[in-house]
């Protein structure tokens, strides 16, 4: 006889047959380094958490259309094997939308060369790329549901479809989706209290995100569903960051009054984020509701586990509340890891990024500027992330106008000169004059696709329409590729092109450096408050974005990512208004410390 699953048949949880409270925490496998899997994991069991809950990022799962990826930092089925190792339930929300701060809300940017996509529908090319994915995935995670044994309790249909909402019956295929291929397991939805109205399916119960305590939320969610039981799907317990805002605090003392609260009242509860984690390489997301923000690196989000996986206030303070729900006492923390502050890194030497194209691949010649979704790159899936250069010839100087067909910022050249900066505010640069042709080019940084509202569909990035000189629309281009992928990071530290004179400094370009590690390697945070926009590569892997406008002032650097011995480090410099202010005489470094800074 079959063991009962998570049932939600009355007011309470069972599970096996037993009332259950669902003490949940998020951690995102694809934000955590592997080898950390385990730590934070205990770290989760030692609070007294009894459920983990992760997203499925589609996009970094399938990169290129019908390429599928679930090895090493993406082996989904070793995540949730080792939940259950650490005797913790799984709720999986497998999307195919998760938001997640989180680029497109984790849908992969192919979808976005049919110029006609309607993502979150059932319009026939997004159903139809649905189907293959899930194909994939749920094969993978079926053998993990607990009806099989496994510690997959819960499954969660779609993601806050009720703040989108286009179609009613969507919901309904997702579902199908689901249960066709196999899962059997309670289903949820999870909307804020606005989409609530919107978001449901039946055959799935639903559960509530906010922040701050509602008990009109919690009475309306309970009025929807009568003599069902009442969970916090996202209980936040902290917040993202934009660049160019302040970083956003949650305090403890107010985050544990609210959860208290939601307990004693017996009010399932996921902590969202329970640790955030990092948004390595160029995986943040963007809002937009009427002004265009990227989101930093850090998904620190102010979170009861730090970015590197300290235990905070926070954590102390849930661990003491989580405590009076067991009959046991809880596992002892894990000790703190290990970190460094290593010796000042100084900059060695440097190439500029014209330098550097002859390492992309051919260039993609078309008459009109192209989205970077749509370049034949990627075994002709797209471009995804990073940097698109788009270069044109004129023979005249004038007003250059954007059109606002910038996604999401363009340094402007002429002849390799800068002249100006184009994005969603600044639409217009005036070139100079000279005689004879001139080469135009325009280095567009993809800053991060929306991840939440109803801008989905306009994520394209690169240039996305035409761009006019004197009101006559500019035509035939070259357009590289500089997604920054590492066999391009290979190929470019492997070059005999570097420069070792800082006399001037060539920017956009690469400067590369060595860390040398004494001993076993430990984590630490790179400190760039001096510097200006960019990325990090250390020994291949993009650690991320940095920009002097903060508020995130480091990167987190995690220690099995560096190897006794040298280590390189690579910048990305893209800020001109850095051109020619270094000299070598100045010094050139980057410091290594101890935590995660912010303005």
């Amino acid at each position: 006889m079959s063991r009962p699953g998570l049932r939600a048949d009355s007011s309470q949880f069972t599970l096996e047959g037993e009332p259950f409270q669902i003490l949940g925490g998020s951690v995102h496998y694809f934000r955590v380094p592997r080898p950390y899997w385990r730590d934070r994991l205990l770290k989760m069991k030692a609070c007294g958490l009894n459920t983990l809950t992760t997203y499925v990022p589609w996009n970094l799962h399938e990169p290129e259309r019908g390429t599928f990826n679930f090895q090493d930092q993406l082996d989904l089925k070793s995540y949730i094997h080792l939940a259950a190792e650490m005797g913790l339930w799984v709720i999986l929300r497998p999307g195919p939308y998760i938001c997640a701060e989180w680029d497109l809300g984790g849908l992969p940017s192919w979808l976005l060369q049919d110029k006609d996509m309607q993502l979150r529908t059932l319009y026939p090319g997004f159903v139809n790329a649905v189907n293959l994915f899930f194909d994939k995935l749920i094969p993978i995670v079926k053998p993990l549901m607990f009806e099989e044994g496994g510690p997959i309790i819960a499954v969660q249909v779609e993601n806050e479809y009720g703040s989108y909402a286009k179609e009613e019956e969507y919901m309904l295929f997702i579902r199908t989706c689901l249960q066709s291929r196999g899962v059997n397991e309670l289903l949820m939805t999870s909307d804020n209290w606005e989409g609530l109205k919107y978001g449901g399916v039946t055959g799935a119960l639903k559960t509530i995100n906010f922040q701050r305590l509602s008990f009109g939320a919690i009475q309306h969610l309970a009025d929807m569903q009568p003599q069902k039981p009442l969970m916090v799907m996202e209980y936040w317990s902290g917040w993202f960051d934009v660049w160019g805002e302040n970083h956003h605090v949650f305090h403890a003392e107010d985050m544990l009054a609210v959860v208290s609260e939601l307990l004693s009242r017996g009010v399932s509860i996921n902590l969202y984020m329970f640790h955030g984690g990092t948004n390595f390489g160029f995986m943040n997301g963007a809002i937009d509701f009427g002004t265009y923000k990227p989101q930093v690196t850090s998904y620190d989000y102010d979170a009861p586990l730090s970015e590197a996986g300290d235990c905070t206030i926070k954590y102390q303070l849930l661990r003491n509340l989580f405590s009076q729900y067991h009959s046991e006492p809880l596992p002892q923390v894990p000790s703190p890891q290990e970190r460094r502050a290593y010796e000042p890194v100084v900059m060695q030497q440097h190439l500029p990024l014209w330098d550097s194209l002859h390492f992309t691949d051919k260039p993609h010649k078309s008459e009109i500027p192209l989205n970077m979704e749509n370049l034949s790159v990627n075994n002709n899936s797209g471009q995804s992330y990073g940097y698109t250069l788009y270069e044109t010839t004129v023979t005249s100087g004038g007003t250059l106008d954007s059109m606002n067909n910038i996604r999401d910022r363009a340094l402007v050249f002429v002849e390799r000169e800068y002249v100006g900066c184009l994005d969603y505010k600044t639409h217009k640069v005036t070139l100079p004059e000279a005689e004879g042709a001139r080469t135009l080019s325009f280095l567009v940084e993809n800053c991060g696709r929306v991840n939440y509202g109803k801008a989905l569909n306009e994520q394209r990035k690169g240039i996305v329409g035409d761009i006019v000189l004197n009101h006559s629309p500019l035509r035939g281009f070259n357009i590289f590729c500089l997604d920054m992928k590492p066999c391009f990071i290979r190929r470019l530290t492997n070059s005999a092109q570097w420069k070792t004179d800082f006399k001037s400094l060539a920017v956009p370009g690469f400067i590369q450096a060595k860390l040398n590690v004494d001993g076993p390697p430990t984590d630490t945070f790179i400190h760039m408050p001096e510097w200006g926009k960019g990325v990090v590569f250390v020994n291949g892997q993009n650690l991320g974005r940095y920009w002097f406008i903060g508020p995130q002032r480091s990167l987190y650097l995690p220690g099995h990512w560096l190897r006794s011995g040298e280590n390189q480090v690579m910048i990305y410099e893209n800020c001109t208004a850095l051109n020619g202010c270094y000299k070598f005489d100045l010094v050139l470094v980057l410091s290594l410390w101890y935590n995660l800074s912010f303005n």
